[in-house]
């Protein structure tokens, strides 16, 4: 079995990308073996051979609409729904998150309030204070985000596991292994701070307030350890598969 895989879905602002570099490399920052990790344009790659080559699967951002149905962003739907059935460990992010709650049946579409960008406080609910990922987490923490779309409703026999004020499926688990987060562990303050400068304009159009949004990003620590912790755990799944008799992965036929 090979190792982390990272699906990216796309890439950031221009400027951005300049100076910090992409999705991708946002990732792989985070992740303790990051040399054995695997990147995937997905939106102009082959999907790489079956979920369940991987030890885990990593679904990034991208300024991309979930509900344009593009023909790569269906396909990878397909192939997240399938690693789902395998039990593959998932991790979707911002538009990870969303396309894999549309691939199991969600429902997803733009926020009525607008666009969400800043650092904001996400609260654990009951069930995401025993979630062997999230559980390890406060039960409640700063976090990046950035989403014009949202899950609006999550796919039938998922578990909320965190909300916030502005955002009720913050994150999500369905089936033991598969997790969607809609805010942005991978950014850093000052890629977060980027965005919010970059879309100042956009924001004060919807009669938002940049200055106070730029003021109050703050280090999310919390939040940036949870790829280290699916790193982790996805390889502990790993483990575990390869000590189980017959080396038999115990995958699921008819079920998540």
């Amino acid at each position: 079995m090979a190792g982390m895989l990272i699906l990216k879905t796309g890439s950031t602002y221009p400027d951005i990308r300049q100076q910090y570099g992409d999705f991708d490399r946002w990732f792989c920052a985070r992740l303790e073996q990051s040399q054995q990790t695997v990147v995937t344009d997905v939106t102009h790659e082959q999907l790489p051979g079956e979920p369940s080559d991987w030890q885990g699967i990593v679904v990034t951002g991208s300024p991309a609409m979930v509900t344009d149905q593009e023909p790569w962003s269906e396909k990878t739907a397909a192939w997240l729904h399938e690693a789902v059935r395998q039990q593959v460990p998932v991790l979707g992010v911002c538009y990870g998150h969303q396309l894999l709650a549309h691939a199991l049946g969600g429902r997803v579409g733009f926020r009525s309030r607008g666009r969400e960008s800043g650092t904001f406080e996400v609260s654990c609910t009951r069930e995401g204070r025993q979630d062997p990922l999230l559980g390890q987490l406060p039960p409640s923490f700063p976090a990046h985000l950035t989403h014009a779309q949202s899950v609006l409703e999550l796919p039938p026999g998922a578990m909320l596991l965190a909300t916030s004020d502005g955002e009720p499926h913050q994150a999500f688990r369905i089936g033991p292994h598969a997790w969607g987060v809609q805010f942005h562990p991978e950014f850093t303050e000052a890629v977060m701070t980027a965005y919010l400068n970059t879309q100042a304009k956009g924001l004060a159009e919807e009669g938002q307030d940049p200055g106070y949004l730029l003021n109050t990003v703050r280090p999310t620590p919390e939040a940036t350890s949870l790829i280290a912790r699916f790193e982790a755990y996805a390889s502990s799944q790993t483990r575990a598969t390869a000590e189980m008799p017959d080396n038999r992965s115990g995958i699921a036929q008819d079920t998540y």
